[in-house]
């Protein structure tokens, strides 16, 4: 394993500096502390060469997207990136610039292809060590058949707090409000569940709702320019579609209950006085 003062002497590295004024770490687990108010939501790394390929599916983006959501929480973007540690590197350290927490699964094994440990130090500004607390844990779990690969699974950047795995006690880390958890769903699932519960509040309940206007969607963009512009706290979704005998287009409407409703009935006002028709979708 290559640890991160080796990777950053390699060309893949061409950044230096650090981003920990603005990225501050998180109080160790375990100790009391106040959840956080989360204004925009989450963002998803998914660090895996085989996802890419095709060698594997999927599940964290699904698994991610449902636990956030039953939290009212959003997710705000995705990206799967390849082993590569120049990639994950950069990734990381825009991750960490970014206002959104973020969850990072994959890469903190103890194979050469694992770098994602060594990139969150390298961009953070942190030095890598043998988390005390994770040590203890390897001890306990493995008794003597504890080898130095295995020591290398607690290897994190210094000063982390934890996340707990309940399947087979080899935690993750918090570094500020970046998460980083095992590559394996079943693992990584719960453990952004103790994330999301430890660490923030749940989100505002928002709802959704949907009209279908049978039109082209360029006749329609003066009137959703207005919308937006009327109402700057909703998002509003066109999803053109072909039809037979035409266009349709969804229109979606997402915020808190009142805004939806207050938008909603400004957004039908809007159909009828420039003569569409449009039927409604179920709410969600």
């Amino acid at each position: 394993m290559r640890l991160a003062s080796e990777i950053t002497r390699s060309p893949a590295f061409p950044f230096s500096g650090s981003v920990t004024e603005s990225f501050s770490i998180l109080p160790v687990a375990g100790v009391t502390m106040k959840r956080k108010k989360v204004k925009s939501g989450f963002g998803l790394i998914i660090v895996g060469s085989e996802i890419l390929d095709g060698r594997i599916q999927d599940k964290h983006f699904e698994n991610t997207r449902r636990l956030l959501r039953e939290r009212n929480h959003p997710l705000r973007y995705v990206m799967v990136l390849a082993d590569e540690p120049g990639l994950i590197f950069a990734q990381l350290r825009w991750a960490m610039a970014q206002p959104e927490p973020f969850f990072c699964c994959g890469g903190i094994g103890s194979t050469p292809d694992d770098y994602t440990r060594q990139c969150a130090a390298e961009a953070a500004g942190l030095p890598l060590e043998h988390h005390p607390e994770g040590v203890r844990l390897l001890e306990k779990r493995l008794g003597t058949n504890l080898t130095q690969a295995r020591l290398n699974l607690v290897l994190f950047p210094k000063g982390v707090p934890l996340i707990p795995n309940p399947v087979n006690q080899i935690p993750g880390f918090s570094l500020g409000d970046g998460h980083f958890l095992p590559g394996f769903p079943s693992m990584a699932e719960p453990m952004t569940a103790w994330v999301l519960d430890t660490y923030y509040k749940p989100g505002e309940v928002t709802i959704h709702r949907a009209f279908v206007v049978p039109a082209r969607e360029a006749d329609l963009t003066p009137l959703m320019e207005e919308f937006v512009r009327t109402h700057p706290s909703l998002t509003l979704s066109s999803l053109p579609r072909y039809v037979p005998g035409g266009t349709e287009v969804k229109l979606g409407i997402s915020g808190t209950p009142e805004d939806v409703e207050r938008g909603s009935g400004h957004l039908l006002e809007m159909l009828r006085a420039r003569g569409f028709e449009w039927r409604a979708e179920p709410e969600s």
